[in-house]
């Protein structure tokens, strides 16, 4: 991979959210975040017996179709789900427009379909509407949720509990790793994929030294940083996707996600010397057109971050070897604690952002 020379842009620094400096270790992002090993362990232990008899059942009587229905970091799950679920289930899969249901009161024909709903709350709601006309359209509705005596819990036809416990900060963190966890350990058992349920055994001891990864170049290079492109492509999109917003949402830094694969499609447009672009590299198919993109991004003189294992250079974040379906949950991982790290460098308070609530409650 070709190295660069990462250079702090000579820009005014940020003014943050809170006025006082913090000790990041002392968030309860970064304390929620690094849970995240030991509620996967539990939670793969915990929905063993009750994945494995729908997986049976989805077996049995293939869906037609999924269709997912989230909001927010659920949704970016969501997204993983739909990669992992085309290339591994062969179903086609699509997002759920809440508005259809809760504001527009209407429903297609979803007779035949599963139908995922993520939330860490399980309360929004948009959300909770979708369900309930999904379920009058026919579909079999499936709740990956935090909260086990929430309105969707009780709503859906079967529950998978995420096992995340309390997060009280706004920024979801292991209830997003849980989320993505969940999803991969329906799809192995519906597959019978014994390769990905393997790696998933050791996912929790993966998740542990991902977490203690040395992503500090990146707080570094952002501090000062105005905006920046998030990258990702195939199972590595939804965590781009996630990325981007708690950018976002934690550090008041403007960014924004994209496929890969899209970015020449206008994006790149703004791509200037000095631009900053991170990028999420799983070692799979998708591999070899994401450093493509990224050695593109430098020549037009980018300053480009990867996050991929590989050979250790200039502008390569670590990142552990593993199965590629789970590499970007383990490069998420790592995120969580560079983003927290992060916030509190440009002066924010990542609990609490400014004018944002944990649970959101569309209409």
């Amino acid at each position: 991979m070709e190295a660069t020379v990462l250079t702090r842009p000579e820009i005014p620094a940020p003014t943050g959210a809170s006025p006082q400096h913090t000790p990041a270790e002392s968030t309860r992002m970064f304390q929620e975040a690094g849970q995240a090993a030991s509620v996967v362990a539990a939670q793969l232990t915990a929905n063993a017996s009750l994945i494995e008899a729908l997986a049976q059942r989805l077996r049995t009587n293939p869906p037609r179709v999924v269709v997912t229905c989230a909001r927010g970091s659920s949704d970016h799950a969501a997204t993983f789900a739909r990669y992992l679920i085309e290339t591994k289930a062969g179903v086609l899969t699509s997002s759920a427009g809440l508005s259809v249901s809760s504001v527009y009161d209407a429903s297609p024909n979803l007779e035949g379909a599963l139908y995922l709903a993520i939330s860490q709350s399980g309360k929004s709601p948009d959300l909770l509407a979708a369900v309930r006309a999904a379920k009058a359209a026919g579909a079999y509705a499936v709740a990956l949720v935090n909260v086990v005596d929430s309105p969707l819990a009780a709503l859906a036809d079967e529950v998978i509990p995420l096992h995340a416990g309390p997060e009280l900060s706004v920024a979801a963190t292991k209830s997003y790793i849980a989320a993505l966890v969940a999803v991969t350990q329906l799809i192995a058992a519906w597959t019978e994929d014994s390769g990905l349920s393997t790696a998933l055994e050791r996912l929790p001891d993966q998740l542990a030294e991902a977490w203690a990864l040395d992503w500090s170049p990146a707080v570094e290079r952002l501090t000062l940083a105005r905006n920046l492109y998030v990258l990702g492509r195939g199972v590595g999109f939804g965590v781009a996707l996630e990325a981007a917003l708690k950018f976002k949402e934690t550090c008041g830094l403007h960014a924004e996600a994209f496929s890969a694969a899209e970015v020449l499609h206008g994006p790149m447009a703004l791509v200037k010397d000095g631009f900053p672009v991170l990028v999420f590299a799983q070692n799979d198919e998708s591999r070899a057109s994401v450093d493509t993109m990224a050695a593109d991004l430098r020549a037009r003189g980018a300053e480009v971050l990867v996050s991929g294992s590989g050979e250790p250079s200039a502008g390569v974040l670590p990142a552990l070897s593993a199965h590629p379906v789970l590499e970007p949950i383990l490069m998420i991982q790592s995120f969580y604690g560079m983003a927290n790290a992060l916030s509190v460098a440009r002066g924010y308070d990542p609990d609490s952002p400014p004018h944002l609530n944990k649970v959101t409650e569309t209409v």
